[in-house]
């Protein structure tokens, strides 16, 4: 690695790190990603508990609930804490608006999610964050595990006369890049925003590099070729740069709740022909600032 991109872990790494009264904090990686304990999600926290946990979530961008028993309005309430629900859009036929069913069959030739991305990026407003309950695995050993990447770092990792160039550009989100393939209700309407390439995250104020390829087509500020050239090469800061991650194997009644607004995800499907089933509630965000 270049000396600018070891330097940037160094900061991430030997930044001080909260002390927690009520909760149990363990990193998963330097750079991203936490175990938490101590709670019972089926109850109702206490305040120090709910600001210790936004603390965590703060510093590190994706928490692990293991051994979480609750049903949906648990699964809402903690959720609730956090911001206002988001409806599951398109809405589901049937069921709980704000509780979207994710559902792996043994005939899936593959599943949404499996490549790397942040939830919704098209949306004039992409959500806050995600919080995944999983209750059915693959069979034992059979995969499914979820990776998670820091987009601060992203960033960061970027050389200082390509992060100049990059701040002030804008992207273009197609909803549509996304969706091919799929069955759409007729009046479903393909969202499609223009944001900013670097934002920055409205709670800590330091720059996230704001592209994925499951939404996001083109830069408008440079030519077809230039943008497709540009775009390519972020695309594989996070592909080919495994220090930016940390991956996330799932157990039975695990909840894991990451920050939309600065982290991509990748659900690996590498456990066909088996099954996975979990439950997803979202918490809607607000407009991105570069």
């Amino acid at each position: 690695m270049e000396a600018y991109e070891l330097d940037a872990i160094k900061r991430i790494t030997t930044r001080p790190r909260a002390e927690y009264r009520t909760i149990e904090v363990a990193p998963i990686t330097p750079v991203i990603g936490a175990e938490v304990s101590g709670l019972d999600l089926a109850r109702e926290l206490t305040g120090e508990q709910l600001a210790e946990v936004r603390r965590a979530f703060l510093d590190h961008h994706v928490l692990v609930f293991r051994r979480q028993d609750i049903g949906d309005d648990d699964h809402k309430r903690f959720a609730g804490h956090f911001g206002e629900l988001r409806p599951v859009n398109p809405p589901p036929p049937e069921g709980d608006p704000y509780v979207l069913e994710i559902r792996t069959g043994a005939e899936a030739s593959n599943v949404a999610g499996n490549g790397w991305h942040a939830d919704g990026t098209a949306d004039p407003e992409p959500s806050l964050g995600s919080m995944l309950h999983i209750t059915r695995m693959p069979e034992p050993d059979c995969g499914g595990d979820t990776l998670f990447a820091n987009m601060h770092l992203a960033y960061d990792m970027l050389s200082p006369t390509l992060r100049g160039m990059l701040d002030g550009l804008t992207a273009v989100h197609d909803g549509g890049l996304s969706l091919k393939g799929y069955t759409l209700p007729p009046d479903y309407v393909v969202p499609k925003s223009e944001h900013p390439l670097v934002v920055r995250h409205p709670e800590t104020d330091r720059r996230v590099l704001y592209v994925n390829p499951a939404y996001t087509d083109r830069i408008p500020q440079l030519s077809a070729d230039e943008s497709r050239a540009v775009l390519d090469l972020l695309f594989k800061v996070v592909a080919e740069r495994p220090p930016l991650f940390c991956r996330v194997r799932w157990e039975p009644n695990t909840l894991v709740f990451w920050d939309n607004r600065c982290v991509q995800h990748h659900a690996v499907y590498d456990y066909y022909p088996h099954t996975r089933y979990g439950r997803r509630v979202a918490i809607n965000g607000g407009p991105l600032k570069g």
